[in-house]
């Protein structure tokens, strides 16, 4: 049997974060606002939606199996309908 490579959902949660407040940090330094609290986690940029829709899909069905961690099956069975909404 193969062995799958697994993420854990804090781990995603906490890099997707740590992203979110950089550039936020960023576009608030080269457009001088106060716009920091409202974007941290608020939503993502044009570039990053498909790429967490696709992490929030394989985690909902993670879920649905009763696990914690998303595995590559996950992924590779969100992709299809993925593809087809983008």
């Amino acid at each position: 049997m193969e062995e799958y490579q697994t993420f854990e959902t804090d781990l995603i949660h906490a890099i997707f974060k740590l992203v979110w407040s950089r550039r936020a940090l960023e576009r608030q330094l080269l457009e001088g606002t106060d716009a920091l609290d409202g974007e941290v986690g608020a939503g993502t940029s044009k570039k990053n939606r498909p790429t967490s829709e696709a992490v929030q899909r394989a985690a909902t069905i993670a879920e649905a199996e009763g696990t914690d961690k998303i595995e590559a099956t996950h992924l590779e069975r969100i992709l299809p309908q993925l593809l087809l909404d983008f």
